[in-house]
């Protein structure tokens, strides 16, 4: 039901901005929109993730799940770029990241593995028109249900610094999918470069 309310809220909002032409109204309602597909996000990745296989085929793919991680582990642990594994399945989790993720985001493996992507990456509450988890969810969806990578275009996705407070960061993401040897999505590799110093630096 949720969701059918956020599916009518969006098409509600988007109508809305494109028949009105007064800025208060069009702000107000681009704060109602980024919201409302922010909550579908959310929704719909607790409910299936970024993963449209069926359930039974979804728990055979864990057996191959441990080889392709040794396979690829060391070279994901050794990159000097950030990369993040995650559990395409209901609730996104997070299965690792490696060191200069961690450094990049203020976050340690320890304290995330495990845990929901968009309860450990939040959007900024502070930013109304805030739209780093639709968007990045939108993104893993595309990549579970074609297969292949998807590169973004540049994102503003703010993170919280050691001290719990929202900074901003602008972010060069690609997602990218992890098969077993028949084929089938077993994770999704995120991958981003902290592009925050070129989008802010001074024209």
């Amino acid at each position: 039901m949720q969701q059918f309310v956020c599916e009518q809220n969006i098409v509600h909002f988007e109508r809305l901005l494109n028949e009105t032409s007064d800025p208060t109204v069009q702000s107000t309602v681009r704060a109602l929109l980024a919201s409302a597909k922010r909550q579908l996000a959310l929704l719909n990745s607790a409910a299936s993730g970024a993963d449209t296989t069926p359930l039974e085929q979804r728990r055979r793919q864990h057996i191959d799940a441990a080889t392709i991680r040794r396979q690829f582990q060391p070279e994901f642990d050794g990159s000097p770029h950030p990369y993040m594994l995650l559990d395409p399945g209901p609730g996104l989790s997070i299965v690792d990241i490696n060191d200069a993720y961690a450094a990049a985001t203020f976050i340690s493996r320890a304290d995330v593995v495990g845990r929901s992507l968009f309860e450990i990456f939040p959007d900024n509450p502070d930013d109304p028109l805030a739209d780093g988890v639709s968007n990045l969810y939108s993104s893993l969806r595309i990549v579970g249900e074609t297969g292949r990578a998807h590169a973004m275009a540049i994102q503003r996705y703010d993170i919280r610094d050691p001290g719990g407070t929202f900074v901003e960061r602008h972010w060069q993401p690609i997602n990218s999918p992890l098969h077993d040897t028949a084929g089938h999505l077993v994770f999704l590799l995120h991958h981003v470069e902290d592009v925050t110093a070129q989008v802010t630096a001074p024209r």
